[in-house]
């Protein structure tokens, strides 16, 4: 998301071979959308993965309805209707330079549209070999057993992290229960974990975070107090404060896959790492102990919030 959008964009030079270095790394699934740019961000993937198409695993996103403007200001409200659906496959194609969506994501729920409904038209799609699996983002326990019940849906993906733990309220459940793969994104806070943002400054031009509760100014102080306390138990482990964040999410089951959005081959390079770190229940109890107190401030502004199913 954050190559053409949010986070204040990023040369598509640079993008590209961030990508690719991904792929040199092992790394296999790339996840988009089309509201990311909007529009733009499909075409950089798809730029970026040409040649590589037997490496990878690519899902990108419908469920908007999009108009002029840069990034999530574009959006005019929710569209999983079964004509939207198909079209934005087809224009998602044309845009990936591919032949198939290997995982497509209904991005947020549609309470104007039977959930029934929408998957009946996903699954259209995979019937004409257009898409491969179906997933579903941000939905509730009820939601995924609904829509499951028509076609089976391979993953979910909600907001998940040391953070963000509404999915532990009963979406993980139901995903195991049904055999479901959990997607975690921001598994870094949308870059916060890290500790690099240290004030309101420390965020570039057009950068979606600044509308986000928690980096307002009341909550982001007592916010990078325990940032520097995740760093601080990570270098006693000789690692970085991000890699023990994403061992963390790691280590919640073989079934979550993190998603973290790097812009930049260092933080790539700096991030795959993790999955050579460890922690054991001592390690574990620590990390929830030093969190307990929790973050400040909700993930999403109230009319976001709204579009999110949190059990």
């Amino acid at each position: 998301m954050g190559f053409t959008s949010s986070y204040g964009g990023h040369e598509e030079s640079a993008s590209i071979e961030t990508l690719r270095r991904a792929v040199d790394l092992g790394i296999t699934f790339f996840d988009t959308a089309e509201v990311y740019g909007p529009f733009e961000n499909e075409r950089v993937v798809g730029r970026a993965l040409a040649g590589l198409r037997d490496q990878v695993i690519i899902a990108t996103k419908f469920g908007f309805g999009i108009g002029p403007g840069v990034g999530f200001d574009a959006v005019t409200g929710l569209d999983s209707s079964p004509k939207h659906v198909k079209a934005v496959a087809d224009a998602s194609l044309k845009r990936l330079g591919v032949d198939t969506i290997d995982l497509f994501f209904q991005h947020r729920v549609d309470p104007a549209v039977p959930i029934e409904e929408t998957v009946g038209a996903m699954a259209e799609l995979v019937q004409a070999g257009k898409v491969r699996a179906l997933g579903l983002s941000e939905a509730g326990s009820q939601t995924i057993r609904r829509a499951h019940a028509v076609h089976p849906i391979a993953a979910v993906q909600s907001e998940y992290s040391l953070w963000s733990r509404d999915p532990e309220k009963g979406v993980l459940q139901t995903c195991r229960e049904l055999g479901i793969g959990f997607v975690a994104y921001s598994p870094l806070s949308r870059g916060f974990l890290p500790g690099k943002i240290r004030t309101r400054e420390d965020l570039g031009e057009n950068d979606m975070r600044a509308w986000l509760p928690r980096f307002e100014d009341g909550n982001l102080k007592a916010n990078v107090a325990l940032a520097d306390t995740l760093g601080e138990m990570a270098a006693q482990r000789g690692a970085t404060a991000a890699q023990l964040a994403l061992a963390w999410v790691l280590a919640q089951g073989d079934d979550i896959v993190p998603i973290p959005g790097s812009r930049k081959v260092a933080h790539l390079e700096d991030n795959v790492h993790a999955v050579n770190l460890r922690l054991d229940a001592h390690d574990m109890a620590l990390i929830a102990a030093a969190m307990a107190e929790g973050v400040r401030g909700e993930r999403y502004s109230e009319q976001f919030m709204a579009a999110v199913e949190q059990q």
